[in-house]
């Protein structure tokens, strides 16, 4: 399994462009603190957060998630070859009751990022996110709540919901049950 290490591509990008941790946290909108803790791969950053990261440096999400990306008509991602991105948090620090996984790591020049989410734990607070593109979501397994906008839809196993990404949203397990989603994220 491979280390994405998020963090120091985030540094890089932002060396790269000679930018302070204020700089890219106010262009943003999060808090230097919390840069700074991605940066040094305390926290993994949900993917409405790395998605806006990625949007301020023009890159796209998938960029944090390759190692060597290559020209190709397809790729193949054996299950044991993904990576686990854990510890992901809100912006003041609480858990945000799920992980995931890049389930698209190699193939240079995509136009949709996949992943896989796993709810694994109720959380209390309900902030929710936005960031440009759009989003479609496939419940494999369980049953989550999708907080959009002033709506909460409740998605059964074997539904799915494809929205605008600049509406506010969230996803939840309401029961705290193992729930796994696929997510995929277009710029």
């Amino acid at each position: 399994m491979s280390d994405y290490n998020i963090g120091a591509k985030i540094k890089e990008l932002r060396t790269k462009k000679k930018l302070k941790l204020q700089e890219v946290a106010r262009e943003t909108g999060f808090s230097p603190a919390l840069i700074s803790q991605i940066e040094n791969n305390n926290i993994s950053p949900p993917i409405a957060t790395l998605s806006r990261i990625a949007h301020f440096f023009d890159v796209k999400i998938g960029h944090f998630f390759t190692e060597n990306e290559v020209e190709c008509s397809f790729e193949v991602l054996r299950g044991n070859e993904r990576t686990v991105i854990p510890r992901v948090v809100s912006h003041d620090g609480t858990s945000h009751g799920y992980f995931y996984e890049a389930l698209s790591v190699r193939k240079k020049n995509k136009k949709m990022d996949p992943f896989l989410l796993t709810l694994n734990e109720k959380v209390n607070k309900t902030d929710t996110y936005s960031h440009h593109g759009e989003e479609f979501l496939f419940v494999m397994k369980g049953t989550a709540e999708l907080l959009l906008d002033d709506q909460r839809l409740v998605l059964k196993e074997g539904d799915s919901v494809y929205f605008d990404a600049h509406l506010k949203h969230r996803l939840v397990t309401s029961a705290g049950d193992e729930v796994k989603v696929m997510a995929v994220v277009m710029r």
